[in-house]
């Protein structure tokens, strides 16, 4: 009887906060702080339309909850909304005006607590906008958030920062001009999905953050689609990343990372679709990697990665290798990659090409050696240089070679919808040279050969 009491107990002590809660309306022209230096536990707040100014401090656990056009204008300096207790809401609220302080981490949210969810707002005129400091287990949801466009990129704060702090959902997001997309720093088990990311630096940047997934986001016209850098175990599957241009720009950046999982992506009209520097015994696998400058940049202590069932497809370069060879595996389990340019055949007819795909060509390991030559990415030159080579096969350039190509694309059907809504090709259709350039680089090529060869062979022997 005594442990059914103290049973009882316990369980009235859990529930008595809801069931006595209170709701109070905030009507405009008063004071929200006000209100909430006097509510008690789990009540919530209603915030009328209007506009209210002060920055808030939420030090109890309850839901502020605006209703048609609330606006909450900071006083310009420090956070708008710092969120101490556990448990509290903040939903539908338009919020704007922090402090300008990187260091003191100004944001329109800044949340130091656990188990919290934040939705439905529209954060604007911001340093940071949502800030997680320390904070386990919240959510954030369906926000879209601005950053300071008069401020140049590497002043702004990022959209959703994330410091120390673990198993945290960010989804369906719409972020915009701050300096990061999502900033994910000693963050370990983080849930990204369905999040929209534009028009800024990176769109998703890990720093020591581990066994992170997102999933179904769209990173486009960024300089990087994605910047993972010193992380293990990251998943991630049915992300676009698209049109990411600029200096240094890439689809997908990987440093210093290992054991990653890339499945099912879209990587399209990258400046570079897939860098990776110093990572090992990552997967990537049924990834579109179409219509970028170069598909794939290595450096050579990139090691034991795995490709397979990719296509590549219509990129202007297919592999350039900073140093002499990656060691990376070009197939698993008896399926290569569809590679658009491969010419070879299928005699027997299995869907598997039946002489090996080489990856790399001169212009490529030229390109390597020296980035500078980049600039005649797109010349007839290089054109030539890669017909001459073809046909005079007399310089050893390293071993990455796909030995089981497909003769076909992967059929990637779930990309249809994500396609359509940036107005890409199903499938990312293979692109076809115009017949009089096609006739005018391969007279060019076989006019130059031996020039080109002469040529070539100087320069090995400079860069070996």
């Amino acid at each position: 009887m005594k442990a059914l009491i103290q049973y009882c107990a316990v369980l009235l002590s859990i529930v008595s906060p809801w069931l006595f809660a209170k709701t109070y309306a905030v009507q405009n022209g008063k004071s929200i702080q006000s209100v909430l230096n006097i509510v008690q536990k789990s009540d919530t707040l209603i915030i009328e339309e209007g506009v209210y100014h002060g920055n808030l401090l939420l030090t109890k656990p309850l839901s502020l909850l605006g209703t048609g056009k609330a606006i909450i204008v900071g006083d310009g300096a420090g956070s708008i909304i710092t969120i101490l207790a556990d448990s509290c809401v903040v939903r539908g609220l338009t919020i704007e005006h922090c402090g300008a302080m990187l260091v003191n981490e100004d944001a329109g949210i800044l949340v130091k607590s656990r188990y919290n969810i934040i939705e439905q707002n529209h954060l604007r005129d911001i340093l940071f906008g949502i800030y997680l400091l320390q904070s386990d287990a919240n959510t954030v949801a369906n926000n879209v958030i601005e950053g300071r466009t008069e401020l140049e990129q590497g002043e702004r704060g990022s959209g959703i920062h994330l410091w120390n702090s673990h198993r945290n959902t960010l989804s369906r997001n719409t972020i915009s001009w701050t300096r990061d997309g999502l900033y994910i720093q000693n963050a370990n088990h983080t849930l990204i999905k369905e999040n929209e990311v534009h028009s800024l630096r990176y769109g998703v940047h890990y720093m020591y953050a581990d066994s992170n997934i997102f999933l179904r986001n769209s990173f486009h016209d960024n300089v990087a689609g994605a910047a993972i850098m010193y992380s293990r175990g990251i998943v991630m599957k049915h992300n676009l990343f698209l049109r990411n241009r600029g200096f240094a720009s890439y689809g997908i950046l990987f440093q210093d990372c290992h054991f990653a999982a890339a499945d099912s992506n879209v990587i399209v009209d990258n400046v570079v679709g897939i860098f990776m520097e110093s990572s090992t015994d990552n997967f990537f696998r049924a990834n579109i990697i179409a219509q970028n400058d170069a598909a794939l940049q290595m450096f050579q202590n990139s090691v034991n990665n795995t490709f397979t069932e990719n296509n590549f497809i219509d990129n202007l370069n297919l592999l350039t290798i900073v140093g002499k060879r990656t060691e990376s595996r070009w197939n698993c389990e008896g399926k290569g990659n569809y590679w658009s340019t491969y010419d070879g055949y299928d005699v027997d007819a299995n869907g598997i090409g039946d002489v090996p795909m080489k990856i790399q060509n001169v212009f490529n390991y030229l390109e390597g050696k020296n980035p500078n030559v980049r600039l005649y990415l797109y010349s007839p030159a290089s054109q030539a240089l890669a017909v001459s080579a073809k046909a005079f096969p007399i310089i050893d350039l390293n071993n990455e070679m796909d030995s089981l190509p497909l003769m076909s694309p992967v059929d990637m059907r779930w990309a249809a919808e994500v396609l359509k809504r940036f107005d890409l090709p199903p499938g990312v259709q293979k692109y076809e040279s115009p017949a009089a350039l096609g006739t005018l680089i391969s007279i060019f090529g076989f006019c130059v050969v031996g020039f080109a060869m002469v040529r070539v062979k100087k320069a090995m022997r400079r860069t070996l």
